[in-house]
């Protein structure tokens, strides 16, 4: 059984401890701590996080491995201190079956740098015609307890409210992609001001607002558990704030680019910062900021989507939407977040580690850093400051909406199941190696 004895690690409530892995659990926490032939980290400076989880990760793999793999995307979560993803199934096939979400699960294990947990489709194929074989996902090896349309909406109220009853069963949660279809038909850009000016059509904001507002009515009329993928108006955090007063059990997201980017950044047609849903407003970007202090909205989510080069180096309305975020998403939250008062570094650990955890049933992770804990961490500087660049970036596709821009922080180590998978700030090359 190998072991690490991590050194003068500064812990989210401010104390300085050591840490002694054993295998793949932590086995002690305190000070003046050693273990004979032990891998010796020396973490003066550090912060130690539980290590991170996505709840909304796109992997590609299978059908799409030209954008990524679940190995180059896996790398690239490690890079960003993620020691688990939840892998969306828009994939070929997509991952509506048993047979699917078991492969991916296996993927991932072959990979090892993070925990790979695949969401399972709502809908066969996403078409949003009929439920798929949500109880099969569920009772298989990969154990699936979060399902979504993810990219499509579960637009029919009818397939929403069966799809929340029958994942009653399990304990299970949707997770929907709020967009009404026929309020974005052919749209482009937040529809205000810059999408005016620009000569693109508009996304409104009613567009994710109305889907939520009937969702969380559909949530409380079943007793189901609802998730909200990507919130990003000032009017969804209103809506997600009066649902919870009522007693509705929803759970809401928010990405880190809509913490930080605007339309304004769509003036130059420059197609890294074409998402859906779309940047908003400056004042919606406050509004979420303060829905997730306030603990409105409960998870930072990546939507990690990449895309390879072809996808977006053309116009504006060919391009795909999306945008790489695994390894920027925690100097991100650092410099929105942080930085600004909104959040303590235990919050962070709440909204980027337990919370997407208990959300997602992944009980193997989102745990403190304790004596008998899984040895599931992450050791970041927050006091170094750099420019982001396509270094930084460690998946397939470099479609980054940060690169060039100052961010905080640095993640030195990520440690999954007791294994180092980045050291000094890279990642290795094979795990356990």
């Amino acid at each position: 059984m190998s072991s690490t004895v991590i050194t003068g690690a500064r812990l989210v409530t401010g104390d300085i401890v050591d840490i002694v892995i054993d295998g793949d659990r932590i086995v002690e926490v305190g000070a003046g701590l050693s273990r004979a032939g032990a891998r010796h980290i020396d973490a003066d400076g550090l912060l130690a996080l539980p290590g991170l989880v996505d709840l909304h990760t796109h992997l590609r793999e299978p059908g799409y491995e030209a954008s990524e793999t679940v190995e180059t995307g896996t790398r690239a979560a490690a890079a960003g201190g993620f020691t688990a993803v939840f892998a969306m199934p828009n994939t070929s096939p997509v991952a509506d079956t048993a047979g699917v979400v078991e492969q991916e699960l296996a993927l991932g294990d072959t990979a090892g740098f993070v925990r790979v947990q695949p969401i399972g489709a709502v809908t066969v194929g996403q078409k949003g015609e009929r439920l798929a074989e949500l109880g099969a996902m569920a009772d298989s090896r990969a154990q699936v307890r979060v399902f979504s349309d993810d990219g499509f909406c579960v637009w029919d109220p009818l397939i929403m409210r069966r799809a929340l009853e029958y994942v009653k069963r399990f304990d299970g949660v949707i997770a929907q992609h709020a967009q009404d279809p026929r309020l974005t038909e052919g749209a482009q850009l937040n529809e205000g001001a810059v999408s005016a000016e620009l000569g693109l059509t508009g996304w409104p904001a009613v567009a994710e607002e109305s889907i939520i507002a009937r969702d969380v009515l559909l949530a409380e009329h079943v007793g189901s558990r609802l998730h909200i993928c990507h919130l990003s108006t000032a009017g969804s955090v209103d809506i997600i704030r009066w649902a919870k007063k009522r007693g509705i059990n929803v759970t809401a997201e928010v990405t880190p680019h809509h913490l930080l980017l605007t339309d304004e950044m769509a003036r130059g047609y420059d197609a890294r910062y074409k998402v859906n849903p779309p940047l908003r407003t400056a004042e919606d970007v406050q509004a979420v900021r303060d829905g997730l202090a306030d603990g409105t909205i409960d998870i930072v989510a990546t939507d990690h989507a990449p895309h390879p080069a072809e996808a977006k180096a053309c116009e504006w309305q060919a391009a795909a939407n999306g945008m790489v975020g695994l390894e920027s998403a925690l100097r991100v939250v650092h410099t929105t977040m942080v930085d600004t008062g909104q959040l303590s570094w235990e919050d962070i650990a709440r909204v980027m580690s337990y919370a997407p955890a208990k959300i997602g049933s992944l009980t193997t992770h989102g745990t403190p850093i304790a004596a008998g804990q899984p040895a599931e961490l992450a050791l970041y500087d927050p006091s170094v400051r750099g420019v982001f660049t396509e270094a930084d970036l460690r998946g397939r596709s470099k479609n980054s909406p940060y690169l060039g821009q100052e961010l905080p922080g640095r993640v030195v180590w990520t440690i999954h199941r007791g294994v180092p998978t980045v050291v000094d700030g890279e990642v290795v090359e094979k795990v356990g190696a």
